[in-house]
């Protein structure tokens, strides 16, 4: 079975030690590269890019995104409690391909027993020589450090994880310039979340060109996909993109428990989108799933069925962009909030509420708030009547 690209009950650290010693930082960066892997943590940017733009300076820092915050996904954790040092082996050769000296580990911090085992699989591969200096008898130098995050959901986009890092508020900043160009402590720093950094041993191993034939022309490889514990056979399954979601949802969920009828169904965390129950027949994957007006995000999905309300999810979207913005910009922080404010007074306010959507969507500083209109709009779509109005 494979997982997140690597093949389950083998031992990690069995790539990096022949690599750090025959291969070079070109030609892991080149393998990666031939893979087409995109970013697992939401925005699907491609790896060996971000990489080579962060190239510049052997300062470069490397850093684990494990700060998963979408309600509704535990991919994460679940790499760095059950194969920590697979993720640690990914992170390896990042800080390689990048020229870099220094990785670090985010991990969030509702994941306590995420962070002790990535803390002893650090311990580990430094007694295993995988880690310190002159690692394998090379030149290569090379640390870790893991850290805990701050608990923020925006904490999570790397801009704020950034901040976050040096000490301040996990507040998202603006770009350029870009973190790849200056970032922890103004050195070039990459930001991969966990499940992209645990598929690089595997493509490294077995060649970018086969990972890339999984998946789709546009987006190879494999995702995660955690099902909430309304389905029948809740867990994470590991699916080729393009996989059907209403494969997913049947096949692997066996639809929902007790006999409940599935009425929509929310893809990638409360800011990815909202599906209708007849409108399942769409390719896991971020290109078709924005034809819907979703967002492949982390891939969690999370069921509704027939007996939660629509406004209940609809109030719900509203009151996690108001607690969960950082603030850093007024149309998300107020924006937010107004919108909860409108919520509760059960019906849109005409062209105020048009108004809102409009420029959350087109002047947040990142993703979470220009994503809060677009998440609104599908689950009023999916929703249908029930939510008429609620679309503008």
């Amino acid at each position: 079975m494979l997982l997140a690209g690597v093949v389950e009950g083998e031992d990690a650290w069995q790539v990096w030690p022949e690599i750090v010693r025959t291969r070079t930082p070109e030609q892991v960066l080149a393998e990666v590269a031939a893979s087409g892997l995109r970013g697992r943590g939401g925005a699907g940017f491609p790896v060996a890019a971000k990489w080579a733009a962060a190239r510049s300076s052997p300062d470069t820092v490397v850093v684990a995104n494990g700060d998963e915050g979408d309600p509704g996904s535990y991919a994460d954790r679940l790499l760095m409690e059950a194969d920590p040092g697979r993720v640690l082996e990914g992170l390896a050769l990042a800080c390689f391909a990048c020229g870099g000296r220094r990785g670090v580990v985010l991990v969030r911090s509702e994941y306590p027993r995420a962070l002790a085992r990535m803390r002893i699989a650090v311990e580990q591969a430094r007694a295993g020589g995988h880690l310190g200096r002159r690692i394998h008898g090379t030149d290569v130098d090379l640390d870790v450090e893991v850290v805990e995050g701050s608990g923020s959901y925006v904490a999570g986009e790397e801009t704020a994880l950034v901040a976050g890092l040096e000490g301040g508020r996990g507040c998202a900043r603006p770009r350029p310039p870009y973190p790849t160009q200056r970032g922890l402590w103004d050195a070039p720093t990459v930001v991969n979340n966990v499940e992209t950094l645990a598929a690089v041993p595997w493509i490294v191993a077995c060649g970018g060109d086969i990972y890339a034939a999984r998946g789709t022309l546009s987006e190879s490889g494999t995702k995660l996909v955690c099902l909430s514990e309304r389905f029948a056979r809740p867990g994470c399954y590991e699916v080729e993109l393009g996989t059907p979601v209403l494969r997913i949802v049947v096949e692997l969920g066996g639809g929902l428990r007790e006999g409940s009828d599935l009425t929509v169904l929310q893809v990638g965390g409360p800011l990815g989108g909202f599906l209708a129950a007849d409108q399942l027949d769409v390719p896991l994957s971020e290109a078709d799933l924005a034809g819907r007006g979703a967002a492949l995000g982390h891939a969690g999905l999370v069921a509704f069925d027939q007996q939660v309300e629509p406004e209940e999810v609809l109030r719900h979207v509203w009151e996690f962009a108001a607690a969960e913005s950082c603030g850093a910009c007024s149309p998300c922080r107020v924006g937010s909030r107004r919108g909860l404010e409108i919520v509760r007074t059960g019906a849109p306010t005409g062209q105020e509420y048009a108004r809102l959507l409009r420029v959350m969507g087109e002047a947040s500083l990142c993703a979470f708030g220009r994503r809060v209109p677009a998440a609104v709009r599908s689950l009023a779509r999916a929703y249908g009547e029930r939510l008429a109005g609620w679309d503008q």
